[in-house]
């Protein structure tokens, strides 16, 4: 999840030496729709059985370039067609959107959605390519979108934003489980809003200091279990200039973060209760109970780094949530074609809010892919230019967590763009500490810590003007933290040629991925596709 740069490294920005000059290419607008027919084999390596299935979608590839607007979206509708019982007839939604758009001087608009297939539950199967009826697969949705505004008063600067977002998940395909474990509770949906204003000043304007003031207010409300997040924060901020490129910089705050939520309705045996969905049901007249909460000062202090306009980095160690916090964030753009961001993040939060948060940082001008295997935007987001690389939804998507839980961890992005040749890269690493009461019977998750590890290379190639070949390698490693549950090994390799003839575009796709769990086999798998797509 690599985020945007801080308002002190906004400030150390105008400390080295004044703002880049914002270049805004000529406008235009593309837009793709298309229409596409593919067969699919999936193949056990270890049984030897082998599934096909054809598939009927819709979908379009769009962007803008303007000097007002600049965005993105894909879409792709798919209709899955068994050819018998043992893969069902589906319906699936992939897509991405980002879009930026300057309504009025000072005033801009933020949007974005997200339509992929994750894993739901950490302890079960880690499909790498998700194809045919996997085990513990959901379909996810997620959107966003909300209003900033900046202004100037004299030597201050004034900034507000607001932000909603929702988030929906189905429930999850069979989900096995190591023996003697007690399954989760499935998400269903969450509606969030986020506030936040701002002031601040530069350094030598009205002090030798930079000074900044912020505060906000956050509220989530999830469908499952009656779950609350709720924060309040304010806080202020000095930068000190200690050279030309180096300041120093300290904070403190006031917050107030809970989370809450009601158990889940017994019958008389003292079971949960499901509904139809496999979802527990939530006992309305059960009082709400904490499942986190802190109340009090935080603070921090740190240094950014800003040698030249292409270079930025700053680190922060303080103590928030009761315990020592380190976060940081470091960007480099070497070029247009060429930029790497790194960032160390520590949060508590929601899979919901982890989610639209992890979306709001990506890139409003990213790859997508031809073939159904590699676009499914469950991992890494690449970006098509230098300026911003793109990011990692691969902390939230480990796996689906109902209950809140603090997020610490690192990501990594490189992208690189050579004449014909895009590749780069992501890694990270992402752990998670539970927060959840005993809502359920037979379910304790509060403080259990699980975690997660992964890496993603991707190739594209144009090699002439009607032929693409593309490339994408992956390795995860997933550990739960909850007993007697071993940790899962998630790895592969895909590879797909295309080649176009006039409206008409072919693709041939092939894949091979395997996990394996503790002391069973490793599962292998793979996978072949052939599409014909027709643009208008």
């Amino acid at each position: 999840m690599i985020r945007t740069l801080g308002m002190a490294t906004a400030l150390a920005a105008l400390v080295a030496g004044g703002q880049a000059g914002a270049q805004v290419q000529r406008g235009r607008v593309v837009a793709t729709p298309y229409v596409e027919v593919g067969q699919i084999l999936d193949a056990d390596l270890n049984s030897g059985d082998v599934l096909t299935y054809s598939s009927l979608a819709a979908g379009i590839d769009a962007a803008a370039s303007t000097a007002r607007v600049k965005g993105q979206i894909s879409y792709r509708y798919e209709r899955r067609i068994s050819w018998d019982d043992r893969v069902g007839d589906d319906d699936i939604h992939t897509g991405l959107a980002r879009v930026s758009a300057k309504v009025a001087r000072g005033l801009s608009f933020e949007a974005g959605g997200i339509a992929t297939r994750a894993r739901s539950d950490i302890r079960g199967a880690a499909p790498g390519v998700i194809v045919g009826n996997g085990d513990n697969i959901s379909q996810v949705y997620a959107v966003f979108g909300g209003p900033s505004y900046v202004t100037q008063a004299g030597p201050v600067s004034l900034a507000a934003s607001y932000q909603a977002g929702y988030t929906k998940v189905d429930t999850p395909s069979y989900v096995a489980l190591p023996a003697g474990q007690s399954r989760l509770d499935y998400y269903d949906d969450s509606f969030g809003q986020v506030a936040a204003i701002g002031a601040s000043v530069r350094p030598g304007q009205v002090a030798p200091v930079g000074l900044s003031a912020s505060a906000g207010w956050e509220r989530e409300d999830a469908g499952q279990l009656d779950g609350r997040y709720q924060s309040w924060r304010v806080r202020g901020d000095v930068l000190a200039p200690v050279s030309p490129y180096v300041a120093l910089t300290g904070g403190v705050g006031y917050e107030r973060v809970e989370t809450s939520n009601r158990a889940a309705l017994v019958d008389a045996t003292g079971a949960a209760v499901v509904d139809g969905n496999g979802r527990y049901v939530t006992d309305s007249a059960a009082p709400r109970q904490i499942a986190y909460r802190t109340d009090g000062v935080y603070y921090d202090a740190g240094v950014v780094w800003r040698p030249n306009r292409r270079l930025s980095a700053e680190a922060h160690v303080g103590k928030r949530y009761g315990s020592l916090s380190v976060t940081g964030l470091a960007t480099y753009q070497a070029s247009e074609r060429v930029a790497v961001a790194a960032d160390v993040y520590d949060t508590v939060t929601t899979f919901g809010r982890q989610l639209r948060t992890g979306l709001a940082n990506l890139p409003t001008s990213f790859l997508s892919a031809r073939d159904a295997f590699t676009q499914q935007y469950n991992g890494c987001v690449f970006a098509t230019s230098g300026s911003t690389p793109g990011g990692c939804l691969n902390d939230v998507f480990q796996s689906i967590a109902t209950a809140s839980y603090r997020a610490r961890g690192v990501d990594g992005v490189v992208s690189i763009t050579r004449g014909r040749s895009a590749y780069g890269g992501g890694i990270g690493y992402a752990n998670r500490k539970l927060f959840d009461r005993d809502d359920v019977p037979g379910v304790t998750l509060y403080g259990v810590e699980d975690q997660s590890a992964y890496a993603q290379l991707f190739y594209n190639r144009t090699l002439t003007a009607l032929s693409t070949l593309a490339a994408n390698l992956f390795v995860n490693y997933y550990e739960s933290g909850i007993a007697r549950t071993p940790g899962i090994w998630s790895y592969g390799v895909t590879g797909s040629y295309g080649r176009s003839f006039g409206r008409v575009t072919t693709t041939a796709s092939a894949g091979i991925y395997a996990f394996d769990t503790g002391d069973v086999d490793t599962v292998w798998s793979a996978q072949a596709l052939i599409a014909a797509r027709y643009s208008f």
